[in-house]
């Protein structure tokens, strides 16, 4: 299924008013299902589901590595998709002592959470190894327009990226909802065993809380984004440890926690 579609839109511009056809971001309900039974509903874009499968499942701590999805099939609905799953025993009684049955709007990382508890999860704990230039963070913010092809077409996308840490982008997937990007790119990253330690996240979205319990989730060490953190995100980062950039533009990026991990160029 393509991820963008044609629609017809009119257009007024400088006093005149025409119609052309114009390129629209697919968005339509994909069940998440784990041993035939529904598990969440998000609002998604149609694309790289595989990934997404296996980035939620680990960043929910449904699964603790890509290799217990025994199998994952995506399926054609008459209302959407769905993403079909096989996991373990001991990864569906996990499942089951979540209860985290939700449908999921596109922007929303917590819709239907059925305690206060189960919202504010602590972040895992993130290691203390990596180290970066300010230089390196530059080169990703300058560079993160070249892999997002849909919101180039579209602009209704959002965007992670995975970067080296001389700022070279590595992988990226692209989503409406930024939740959903960030969750196939770490999906992406978990299946090519990718090392954590090696690079950095570029979301280019505001830098929520659950973006932040991701990036834990996952291990890396630095989350970078293109526009601001909230309060709780930058507790959560505080709290695991990790080092969160936001208001990341070119020339210019803002250090809310840990600095220490980012150093100048000639001399750190």
């Amino acid at each position: 299924m393509p991820d963008s579609l044609k629609s017809t839109v009119g257009c007024w511009a400088s006093g005149q008013y025409d119609q052309s056809l114009d390129s629209v971001a697919a968005e339509l309900p994909v069940a998440l299902t784990y041993n035939r039974r529904s598990h969440v509903v998000m609002m998604a874009t149609p694309a790289d589901l595989e990934d997404f499968a296996v980035g939620f499942s680990l960043t929910e701590g449904i699964i603790e590595r890509p290799r217990d999805l025994i199998s994952i099939r995506v399926l054609q609905r008459e209302q959407g998709l769905e993403v079909a799953m096989t996991v373990g025993e001991e990864c569906f009684g996990r499942l089951e002592r979540q209860r985290r049955n939700l449908t999921g709007r596109t922007g929303c990382g917590l819709c239907g959470a059925e305690s206060l508890e189960q919202a504010m999860r602590d972040p895992a704990a993130v290691p203390q190894g990596l180290r970066v230039h300010h230089a390196g963070l530059q080169a990703a913010i300058k560079a993160l327009q070249q892999p997002q092809p849909l919101q180039a077409a579209t602009g209704a996308a959002h965007c992670a990226a995975w970067c080296a840490t001389d700022g070279t982008i590595i992988a990226a997937r692209e989503d409406v909802g930024r939740h959903n990007a960030l969750d196939k790119l770490i999906g992406h990253l978990a299946r090519q065993g990718a090392d954590p330690a090696v690079g950095f996240l570029l979301v280019s979205s505001r830098a929520s809380y659950e973006m932040v319990y991701k990036a834990a989730a996952f291990g890396a060490e630095l989350l970078m984004a293109v526009s601001a953190p909230t309060a709780l995100a930058i507790d959560y980062a505080r709290r695991s440890g990790l080092t969160l950039v936001g208001f990341a533009r070119p020339g210019r990026h803002n250090v809310y926690t840990f600095p220490e991990r980012i150093g100048e160029q000639d001399h750190d």
